[in-house]
């Protein structure tokens, strides 16, 4: 089924999503009031499917719904981000692709419309937020100190990927936190796990410059699981009689890695994680999971599962983690 799409220019702001700039403007750090440093890390996968059903006013596709699994499953998230009250959201992002290096934004208000290529009747969505900036530069500072190529963005007018866009819209609907978004360099799409030991040491630099800069920082991995899909949509895309696991081998796979986070400390996943990728052509070789997981430390927690469900046959799993000594008991 194809499909001709327009671009038109942006339209104007809503009136809420002014109140949310403002709103966001005077808040209140809570770092030196709860303590500083990363609070909570979460794997926040970033179908625009998710977005569109939810139909904010930012997106200008109109659903009927679907997904609502998963979309409960960030519910959740949301409530517990607020309760945390972070300073900052980090996110890595498998989309925002990069040939040479690690590449930070450092703008300080991004805007524009992010398009999904592939779904571009699904997602079109007007963003608007900030930055935090200090936090950026000092996180392309702390990498180059670890021996990693990376570069600040600076040109405003460089559009943001769907992928980070999918998932701080999904944690944090409000926009009201600043951001640093950082890209995914392009070696794992070639030689799929080799790089994840460069993404602990992204990972320990990401920490670094958190605790040196004393925000208060959750940290969001946009990954999907397995991530074998469909190449054709019903003609609703919302049929959720059409939504189910790409093949029992994928679905089993992502079961295998969700035990494990469910009832082994993170070390475990050392392993665990090139397996998976072997095994599902996971979107996690992008690295942003092992970037997540080393920026806590692998503290000797294990991960609480919020939600799996599949997206046009892929597996996409809501999953949070605490350091050691935020961790909840029983």
């Amino acid at each position: 089924m194809s499909r001709v799409f327009r671009m038109e220019p942006s339209p104007p702001r809503h009136d809420s999503m002014e109140r949310e700039a403002v709103v966001g403007a005077d808040r209140v750090p809570a770092s030196g009031v709860n303590g500083s440093g990363i609070v909570a890390g979460y794997l926040a996968p970033h179908p625009p499917h998710l977005i569109y059903a939810e139909n904010p006013p930012q997106n200008e596709p109109r659903s009927t719904g679907g997904w609502e699994v998963l979309r409960w499953a960030y519910d959740e998230v949301r409530r517990r981000v607020r309760a945390l009250q972070p300073d900052v959201l980090v996110v890595h992002a498998p989309h925002w692709i990069t040939m040479v290096g690690h590449h930070v934004n450092c703008v300080p208000n991004p805007r524009g419309i992010s398009v999904e290529p592939i779904f571009p009747h699904l997602f079109r969505y007007h963003y608007d937020f900030r930055t935090d900036v200090d936090l950026a530069e000092a996180l392309v500072e702390r990498c180059e100190a670890n021996g990693l190529v990376s570069r600040a963005m600076r040109e405003p007018g460089v559009r943001v990927d769907y992928a980070t866009i999918g998932a701080l819209h999904l944690v944090n609907p409000a926009w009201d936190l600043p951001v640093v978004s950082i890209g995914a360099n392009n070696n794992p799409y070639f030689y799929a796990d080799a790089e994840l030991e460069q993404m602990e040491v992204l990972g320990r630099a990401t920490r670094e410059a958190i605790e040196a800069t004393g925000r208060r920082a959750v940290l969001l991995a946009s990954n999907t699981l397995s991530h074998l899909h469909f190449d054709r949509e019903s003609d609703l895309p919302e049929d959720m009689s059409q939504e189910y696991p790409f093949n029992n081998h994928q679905y089993r796979a992502d079961m295998t890695l969700l035990e494990t986070i469910r009832t082994r400390p993170t070390p475990a996943l050392r392993a665990a994680i090139p397996e998976h990728i072997a095994a599902t052509e996971s979107e996690t070789k992008s690295g942003s999971l092992t970037w997540l997981l080393a920026a806590l430390d692998w503290p000797d927690t294990t991960g609480d599962v919020l939600g799996y469900g599949t997206i046009i046959g892929t597996g996409n799993a809501v999953v949070e983690w605490r350091p050691k000594e935020l961790a909840r008991h029983g």
